[in-house]
């Protein structure tokens, strides 16, 4: 059965989630190394030598040389990323679940009865514990309130509003400032090698697309994500605008990645990307096709710079972006390049 995706893409298995508080994880103060702040000559200077670091420059040698047996023609090069913790934090929780918990007050100010009506009174009671016994139709009347009914234009604004006011609880920085400086470099590196990026993300394409140029440089039209079907309509002025509807258009996890590239982008990535089990099925579709490839995991085992949550590799359980031990071991079978956040990167952030 599939699961139902409400207005910004998100579907029933990440409301539940994102939730969790994820008391396992560990999650020090931060500490900043001297190493953090060397910086290397040549491509990817944040990263360590080593063999992720080795196996992307080795990839581009191949695909760009016109001697190479690898040789891909430039208009064939695609590399896709995906976003929740393999570009940017996705801990402990998602940071577009948090923009629809911040909208509840909000519609609580425009409609003040919601403050007495569940499950908007234990969302404003800011009570975590409260809020993570609440029923499936609970979160789904929540995000229906919150991000369903709503023009494109009228979502924009919104987020965008609170995208400029919003920051971690932990680093007091905006989310869009928790990107990984890393994975900046290789996208950068990648697009001056003649590929094409794109963002395969399992959230909202909407919500991607209204900062992916801004701090990722890749434009809106190169994010595939979940997404509502959108129906053509006037407003009260007569002006045309596009209306979110309840129906599902592209669910773009697991099996739905490998789907929407083919629906968005009409070409198998040369290299991908990720970081958990939603991921697998993208980088597995990448590795399927012909010739030179590139398949790529973000393993989070840097608990001071950053997280550190698996389970595999005997890290903390978790319910987001879980890394399990069989994709820990289909990699090690496939030969995908497993990237240690501790060992391969110099500096995680680019404030560090």
């Amino acid at each position: 059965m599939k699961e139902t995706i409400l207005r910004s893409g998100i579907d029933r298995r990440t409301l539940l989630t994102t939730l969790a508080l994820l008391p396992a994880l560990s999650a020090p103060p931060l500490s900043v190394s001297a190493s953090a702040l060397t910086v290397s000559s040549g491509p990817l200077p944040s990263w360590n030598e080593g063999s992720a670091k080795q196996a992307i420059l080795d990839f581009v040698r191949d695909t760009t040389d016109r001697a190479s047996p690898k040789f891909v023609p430039p208009e064939e090069r695609i590399a896709t990323f995906d976003q929740d913790g393999t570009l940017w934090v996705e801990q402990p929780i998602y940071s577009q679940m948090v923009y629809c918990f911040d909208r509840v007050p909000v519609l609580a100010a425009q409609e003040p009865a919601l403050k007495d009506v569940e499950p908007f009174k234990t969302v404003l009671s800011g009570n975590r514990e409260s809020i993570a016994r609440l029923s499936m139709r609970d979160l789904e009347k929540i995000v229906l309130a919150t991000l369903a009914g709503i023009t494109t234009d009228e979502f924009e604004a919104e987020g965008k509003k609170w995208l400029a006011s919003a920051k971690d609880p932990r680093w007091k920085r905006p989310y869009t400032e928790l990107v990984y400086q890393p994975m900046l470099e290789v996208m950068t590196y990648l697009r001056a090698n003649g590929f094409k990026t794109y963002i395969v993300t399992g959230f909202g394409q909407d919500f991607v697309r209204l900062y992916s140029q801004q701090i990722y440089g890749i434009p809106p039209e190169q994010v595939v994500g979940s997404a509502l079907a959108v129906k053509y309509d006037y407003d009260k002025d007569g002006k045309p605008v596009l209306m979110s509807e309840p129906r599902l258009m592209l669910y773009d996890s697991a099996a739905g990645k490998p789907e929407g590239i083919h629906l968005m982008i009409g070409r198998r990535p040369n290299a991908s990307f990720g970081n958990s089990t939603g991921d697998q099925q993208m980088l597995e579709y990448t590795g399927a096709g012909e010739g030179a490839r590139l398949s790529m995991l973000v393993l989070h085992d840097d608990g001071i710079r950053e997280y550190a949550y698996g389970p595999a590799q005997g890290l903390p359980y978790t319910k987001i972006g879980s890394f399990t031990p069989a994709l820990y071991a289909e990699a090690r079978k496939k030969n995908w390049t497993i990237i240690s956040m501790k060992n391969d990167w110099k500096n995680v952030f680019s404030f560090q």
